[in-house]
């Protein structure tokens, strides 16, 4: 099947850039499944999440269809990394208790995803997907921010990005839902690191390689003139959007 590629390109950028997630969300998430002894980061890009849920199961295994992105991955003693697509796992029947994708189920094939995803979780497993939008840092900075978004680089948003703007609310979830809580990523984040972070987006990539230029060094221009006189790092707030369920 057609695997979407988005991030191989920039693998070290992505490694480098991309947010981890709080250590609250993972404790959450492990308290979940009725077993914590396989945990499966589906399109694990550079194993942020895979070496979170690390610290709550015996083993972690990251897959995702970017080699590139594998061998930037971070290492950790209790992740395995293997190149495989979420929608074919190659992991036995029920031997799955926790199944995630972070910042990832929206490039998904659903209808197979979720089929193997039941096939692979235990009984009573547990499928956790989240994802996160555009950060909140000052209102100056989330202006500019925001027009780069949504004007300078819309129109290279792939059409699944959609998922991501309605806070996963309309993305398939053909599962027995849990309730979960609110959770918020917060970090401090310097000019250069916001830049870097923007640079990893998918329709950053799709428009330099349509136009043949940058964008990011007239962003960091307009981000410099509205950046807090005398500060260095700001907070950086996104808020998570959570959804999981179990297979019954």
């Amino acid at each position: 099947m057609a695997f979407k590629d988005h991030f191989s390109g920039h693998a070290a950028d992505y490694a480098k850039y991309r947010p981890d997630y709080p250590a609250e969300l993972y404790e959450y998430l492990a308290t979940l499944p009725n077993k914590r002894e396989l945990a499966v980061d589906c399109a694990t890009g550079s194993g942020q999440a895979a070496v979170g849920l690390a610290a709550h199961f015996d083993c972690v295994i990251g897959t995702d269809g970017s080699v590139e992105q594998l061998r930037n991955a971070q290492a950790h003693r209790r992740v395995q990394y293997v190149a495989n697509l979420a929608e074919q796992p190659a992991f036995k029947q029920g031997s799955v208790d926790l199944l995630a994708a972070a910042q990832a189920a929206h490039w998904f094939d659903h209808e197979k995803f979720y089929r193997e995803a039941r096939r692979i979780l235990q009984p009573q497993g547990v499928l956790a997907l989240w994802t996160y939008g555009l950060a909140q840092i000052a209102p100056e900075v989330d202006r500019v921010v925001a027009d780069f978004y949504a004007h300078r680089v819309g129109p290279y948003w792939p059409p699944e990005r959609r998922y991501v703007e309605g806070a996963y609310r309309d993305l398939p979830f053909p599962l027995q839902e849990i309730q979960t809580p609110p959770f918020r990523l917060n970090l401090q984040w310097d000019l250069d690191s916001l830049v870097g972070y923007i640079g990893t987006w998918s329709a950053v990539q799709r428009y330099k390689k349509a136009l043949g230029e940058d964008p990011l060094p007239a962003l960091r221009k307009q981000l410099q003139a509205v950046w807090p006189r005398g500060a260095d790092a700001l907070p950086v707030v996104w808020p998570l959007y959570l959804r999981a369920g179990r297979v019954s």
